[in-house]
């Protein structure tokens, strides 16, 4: 990219707000040297990676890489052998702690997130924990050395110590004894590194020693006592050992950090690279930003972009579309309306998401990769070159037309300005028809009505313009594609009081012909207003019509799951009524039995059956309580005689009539073995023979049909069988169902390897009474039950 056009679109202040976010000097320097790419792949793994860590900090939080230094001096000096200084191993310990710290931001609490483009770096960072806690041991601070580095060094520090209390011992005994008198000040100093003790000028013969200095006016000598010179003389001997021990100290440190030095060098890499994408980030976040959809086929659609450099808050989102319908743009409107602006957000955001940062719009915003932007954008007059404004704008369009193709961009701030309009429209028409043979992307703010006409009249070239409020007096910023602008000069002039006599001169002063093509250009803007008044009503209307078809929506699925809710019910019901029915007449069957068996008294009968009598009666109570389903035909009392074959409804039994109806329309069905009173409202007559004969038991079929209904259940159960033992048992269920007027049976096979339910289904296509089977349904059993249905 040309410098030019980065210093004019202002991409130098992006990049110095980017280098803020970087924590490290190296990273720092990563973010000043950003450069546009035009590689299209290595534009979107850098917009992949910007928005991976702005996930992860939208997650984790912020991480600081300020402990990442440029070590690669130190790093260099170890491969000759030199051995580090105590500020050269701490650099390399707090890169090696940042190393440590930046790996536990990246693990990940979910194990089953999906990777991101990140991960590869923080995998292959070694934090190499054992070197940096033998430096932290080590070393205290940049000037002091651990006394536990070595043993050898401990000892010979508390030697140091010893030797110095024994020093202060024999100077303090000195200096507040007898000599106090000698002494300038009762004090101990040190000269040279000696103990010695301030004597006054005049007393130097009354204390033996050794004289180190005098004072500036030479009225006070500094001596070291002789008694104290062996213990001087000793302690300087452990210090010279103490410096040769951390000297041994730093080399074992520096030989283990030379082992690794490879290792230190490309965490020193990953860990710069990790500080510029996570800045690029940070900035992502300052303002909002996302990522945009590149290609390379010059298309450009932005969303809602804002200029980064605007406050987020005051600054006019707006919407600009290039390169798709049309491939050059004039905008057109008054002064300070926003056409500058309009031109550099497209110049910028090109330059910002070709350099892998997001934009401040929104999310699937379309940018473009151009090999070059070009921009002739503000008042460039050269007082040193002698250049006017209209010279020096033309110097930089002969510039541009040298070097442009068609994968360019490039944009134009007041086209053909700054000398005579006539001439000048002509000029900027000339080199954008040049421009757009050439199929070069250009976006170019004129005021020439000539090149709004030359836009509508051009296939490939739109006009735009920034609205302006004449009511107001004031811009609204937007910009507006499809439709050329005005300058309204006689309308603002109107608002702010110019006469309207001068007004008036003043249009007679312009041609028919300009005059009817502002006309056009204010109906146009009438008819873009009605428009969109319109179309916000529409998508009103269809947002309301979208609300009401989900409320529907929900109302229907509430419907159907409170219908398979109430049919569950009352299946469930149903079936707790006929288990209840049935253990009670097997418990009659067995109490009759016995009482046959033994010899009970008529009396003891007689309790027995009102006992009996009475729960049935309780039984009958309950099944009147089901709400049973309503004949299809209500049944009246004279169609009614003994023998006929009639279904329960509240039981979901068959059963025959027994008695005819009393005048509450009560009477007695036998159903099997059970006798019980019903209403005939809950009766429905089946077309069946009628059973006739006394006691309604001669009859060989109504016989068999009462006596099966009577032990017959709904279910068969055969897991656990084998296909042989599976097939009779059903064979034998199947007859004793059909025989009792079942309608439907479930048929329990499980699912296991599906070899019993292949049996089943094998026998069932061969069954003459069998109307047709399926697979039980969600809440029936699923594939482990099939639901067989009798003709």
């Amino acid at each position: 990219m040309n410098e030019k056009a980065l210093k004019t679109l202002e991409y130098t202040k992006i990049i110095s707000q980017l280098t803020e976010f970087a924590g490290s000097v190296p990273g720092k320097e990563l973010c000043k040297n950003l450069l546009p790419s035009s590689d299209l792949g290595e534009i979107q793994q850098m917009q992949k990676e910007t928005s991976d860590a702005l996930s992860r900090i939208y997650q984790k939080g912020s991480i600081s890489f300020s402990g990442v230094t440029d070590v690669r001096g130190s790093l260099k000096r170890l491969e000759i052998g030199s051995i580090l200084s105590i500020e050269e191993l701490l650099r390399i310990c707090r890169l090696l702690e940042t190393c440590s710290r930046v790996k536990a931001f990246s693990r990940r609490e979910n194990a089953e997130e999906a990777p991101d483009s990140l991960d590869g770096l923080f995998e292959e960072l070694q934090p190499l924990t054992l070197l940096s806690s033998e430096i932290r041991r080590c070393i205290v601070s940049e000037e002091e050395i651990s006394d536990d580095a070595t043993p050898a060094l401990r000892q010979i520090r508390r030697s140091i110590k010893l030797t110095n209390d024994k020093v202060h011992s024999q100077l303090s005994s000195m200096v507040n004894g007898s000599m106090r008198t000698y002494l300038q000040d009762a004090v101990i100093t040190m000269r040279n590194g000696r103990y010695c003790i301030p004597v006054k000028s005049e007393h130097r013969g009354q204390v033996s020693g050794m004289i180190h200095d005098q004072s500036s006016t030479g009225s006070t000598i500094f001596v070291e006592p002789m008694a104290v010179v062996k213990l001087n003389n000793e302690l300087r001997e452990l210090e010279l050992k103490e410096e040769k021990e951390i000297e041994v100290v730093l080399s074992n440190l520096s030989e283990r950090a030379a082992e690794e030095s490879e290792a230190i060098l490309e965490d020193l890499k990953l860990l710069t690279k990790l500080d510029f994408i996570f800045a690029r980030a940070q900035l992502s976040k300052s303002y909002n930003g996302s990522e945009p959809d590149f290609n390379d086929q010059g298309i450009v659609n932005i969303k809602k972009g804002r200029h980064p450099l605007l406050d987020k808050h005051k600054v006019v989102p707006i919407d600009i579309r290039l390169g798709d319908d049309f491939n050059l743009l004039i905008i057109t409107g008054p002064n300070t309306g926003g056409k500058t602006v309009s031109l550099k957000t497209v110049g910028l955001f090109t330059l910002m998401g070709q350099a892998g940062l997001h934009i401040p719009a929104f999310d699937h915003s379309r940018l473009s990769v151009f090999e070059e932007v070009f921009a002739d954008i503000g008042d460039e007059q050269s007082i040193e070159q002698s250049l006017s404004t209209f010279s020096s704008h033309m110097t930089n369009i002969v510039s541009i037309l040298k070097h442009v193709n068609d994968r360019s961009l490039v944009l134009f701030d007041e086209l053909g300005a700054g000398t005579d309009p006539t001439e000048g429209a002509a000029l900027a028409i000339a080199i954008l028809s040049r421009l757009h043979r050439e199929n070069v992307r250009a976006m170019a703010t004129t005021h020439y009505s000539e090149l709004k006409v030359f836009a509508l009249t051009t296939p490939g070239v739109e006009n735009g313009c920034c609205e302006f409020s004449v009511e107001t007096l004031q811009p609204t910023y937007r910009l507006l594609i499809g439709i050329p602008g005005k300058s309204n000069a006689f309308a603002i002039s109107e608002k702010l009081g110019l006469p309207k006599a001068v007004i008036e001169e003043a249009r007679e002063q312009i041609s028919e012909q300009d005059e009817s093509f502002e006309d056009l250009l204010s109906d146009l803007e009438h008819s873009r207003v009605t428009i969109e008044q319109e179309q916000e009503e529409i998508r009103r209307y269809k947002s309301e019509i979208e609300g009401l078809k989900k409320q529907l929506e929900l109302k229907q699925q509430k419907l159907e799951n409170s219908r398979e809710n109430i049919l569950r019910e009352a299946n469930e019901q149903a079936l707790a009524a006929l288990r209840e029915a049935k253990e009670f007449a097997d418990t009659t069957i067995k109490n009759f039995n016995k009482f046959g068996k033994a010899n009970i008294s008529a009396r003891e009968m007689e309790l027995e059956r009102s006992r009996l009598r009475e729960k049935m009666s309780n039984v009958e109570k309950k099944l009147a309580d089901k709400k049973a389903p309503a004949p299809k035909k209500e049944l009246k009392a004279r169609e009614l005689k003994i023998g006929d074959s009639v279904k329960v409804l509240s039981l979901n039994l068959k059963g025959t009539v027994s008695t005819l109806p009393n005048a509450k329309g009560d009477l007695f069905v036998q159903m099997g073995i059970l006798r019980s009173q019903v209403n005939i409202k809950d009766l429905e007559l089946l077309d069946e023979p009628s059973v006739t004969g006394p006691g309604l038991s001669k009859t060989g079929t109504g016989k068999i049909k009462m006596s099966k209904s009577s032990y017959v259940g709904t279910e068969i159960n055969l897991l656990g069988k084998t296909t042989d033992e599976a097939i009779a048992e059903l064979d034998k269920y199947l007859d004793d169902a059909y025989l009792a007027h079942i309608p439907q049976v479930r048929v329990v096979h499980g699912k296991g390897t599906g070899a019993l339910r292949k049996a089943v289904h094998a026998y069932l296509r061969r069954a003459k009474n069998v109307a047709n089977y399926r697979l039980g349904e969600f809440g029936e059993g699923d594939a482990g039950v099939t639901i067989v249905e009798f003709k």
